[in-house]
């Protein structure tokens, strides 16, 4: 098999494993909610992906690197706001809504 007949097959894998991660990026984008994410997984899972990253920019295989890089991103903003709407709600409201 040739290398460019692998790479493809690199490329593909990772698009399908990347873009894997938009529909519960928009769904906790929508909702405003994360409560149902594992943050200890999501943690694990955001730290492996860097290393995946690092490894796949210093071996130079770029399906490697470019899955891995656009996966942290979204791993990352999945984290970030499981983060941020954990903490809103575990805000205080006042009648109104607005914060104490």
């Amino acid at each position: 098999m040739s290398k460019l007949s692998i790479d493809v097959i690199g490329y593909l894998a990772a698009c399908m494993t990347t873009i894997s991660f938009l529909p519960q990026l928009i769904r906790v984008l929508k909702l405003r909610s994360a409560r149902d994410i594992s943050l200890g997984m999501f943690l694990i899972f955001t730290v492996g992906t860097a290393f995946w990253f690092a490894y796949g920019l210093l071996s130079r295989s770029w399906p490697v690197s470019i899955a891995n890089g656009v996966t942290l991103v979204l791993s990352a903003s999945i984290l970030f706001f499981k983060l941020r709407f954990d903490r809103e709600a575990a805000t205080p409201q006042q009648p109104g809504g607005a914060p104490r």
